[in-house]
Order: C-alpha cells, then sequence, then structure tokens
C-alpha cells in the first residue's frame, strides 16, 4: 500500500496542516481517499474502511461500486454528489471513503 501527502493551510488558524492518507491497490486499479480527488472528478467507491462513520456513510449512499462527484474540495472537507443528493463530509470521514 502507498501513501500520498496533502498538506493544506487552515483558514481559522492560517497554520499549514498535512495529512498522510493511504492510497490501495485493489487489483481492479488504484484507489484514492476521496479527500485526495480533484473537483468535478467523478469516482466510483471501491470500500469504506471501518469505523464509527462506516454505517452512516452506508445510509446515505457511499456503497461499493456507487457512482460520486466531487463538486467542492475545501481546507477542511469535500462536498460530493452521490445518488442525487449534495453532502459536505469533513476531511477525516472522506479518507475513509476509497475510490477509483
Amino acid at each position: 500500500m502507498n501513501s500520498a501527502t496533502l498538506s493544506f493551510a487552515s483558514r481559522e488558524t492560517g497554520r499549514r496542516r498535512t495529512v498522510e492518507a493511504s492510497v490501495a491497490n485493489s487489483g481492479g486499479g488504484t484507489s484514492l481517499p476521496l479527500s485526495l480527488a480533484k473537483p468535478g472528478s467523478v469516482l466510483t467507491v471501491r470500500k469504506v474502511r471501518r469505523g464509527a462513520a462506516a454505517q452512516h456513510l452506508a445510509n446515505l449512499g457511499f456503497v461499493e461500486g456507487a457512482q460520486v462527484r466531487v463538486v467542492n474540495q475545501t481546507s477542511t472537507g469535500t462536498i460530493v454528489s452521490v445518488k442525487g443528493s449534495q453532502l459536505g463530509l469533513d476531511r477525516d470521514t472522506a479518507c475513509q471513503v476509497m475510490c477509483s
């Protein structure tokens, strides 16, 4: 499993923050966290990592094979369109959604 590093500045404090996220290769190609996707990208959900929010994300439509369009990326999160709805995910939650 490879990793990618993303650095961004906080709007509130102006301090730079670096986040390292793993990039997995899952047989069907390389997967990356939703938090690293570029605005305008249309991606397919490959996996949602287990955690406290996993079931909630599944209820919102983040299930294997679902199409997700990245509307915007900000320093604090990601705005996506999934199953006809626009949702905002904080950066930590967006890191849990692996896409290709």
